[in-house]
């Protein structure tokens, strides 16, 4: 594996990474339905016992994919998303009162998230207008036409999985691993970025880059995907 100089500070071991995230915080993670989250990531705050999350990303993985590891395992306390229905875990916590639930549309999210991370104070839609969507929000009138005001979602901390960084954090993504990913890297007041390959300045072509490095804090080389889909676990026996 090529690797690139740490002219900027920002390659870490996973360890030292895992000193950034601590119990309690607003934790945002990139991916969708496993696919593009950080897996050495999540699986160190896993073993590492954090706890009391505020999580926001996508979905709520599978039982044991993705961020559905810490969601199953009791790790947050509410989760800000726009499905569950893959992680009947989260359903279970959900209806038992021990697991805090706000349901945006995926749209809606991955907007919320985008104004988040670009410093907007909202973003108006239509959607969810004149249902139970609508309770405890602005409604806002354009031009005669009424918006429902929605939030920016900012973190603590982001984490995002890409397929290669350089030293300045500028990072390429592999197809569909793209997903939430660049708008939850501008998102957290402190970005992660777990990455399968290092490489030296200027060895990344511009027009391949989809994150600046600019909103990158911590680099960190990934162990690998160390799950497999179900079909391919019974390929295998």
């Amino acid at each position: 594996m090529r690797t690139g100089n740490n002219t900027y500070g920002k390659i870490m071991s996973l360890n030292s990474a895992l000193t950034l995230i601590r119990d309690g915080i607003r934790l945002m993670y990139g991916g969708f339905g496993g696919i593009g989250s950080p897996p050495s990531l999540i699986d160190a705050i896993y073993e590492a016992g954090v706890k009391d999350l505020i999580l926001i990303g996508n979905d709520s993985g599978f039982p044991d994919i993705g961020i559905g590891k810490l969601v199953t395992a009791r790790r947050a306390s509410k989760l800000i998303t726009s499905h569950i229905g893959s992680n009947p875990n989260a359903g279970d916590l959900m209806n038992l009162g021990e697991l805090e639930v706000e349901f945006s549309s995926q749209g809606t999210l991955a907007e919320r998230i985008r104004a988040g991370g670009v410093g907007l104070g909202g973003i108006l839609t239509d959607i969810g207008l004149g249902t139970q969507v609508e309770e405890n929000k602005q409604v806002v009138m354009v031009d005669g036409e009424k918006f429902l005001l929605e939030t920016p979602l900012t973190a603590d901390v982001a984490i995002v999985y890409a397929a290669k960084a350089d030293p300045f954090g500028n990072l390429v993504y592999n197809k569909t691993a793209r997903n939430f990913n660049p708008l939850v890297a501008m998102a957290g007041s402190t970005t992660i970025a777990e990455v399968d390959e290092i490489v030296p300045l200027g060895d990344l072509d511009p027009e391949e880059i989809v994150t600046p490095g600019v909103f990158v804090d911590v680099i960190v080389r990934s162990k690998g995907v160390n799950w497999k889909w179900v079909w391919e676990q019974r390929k295998d026996k």
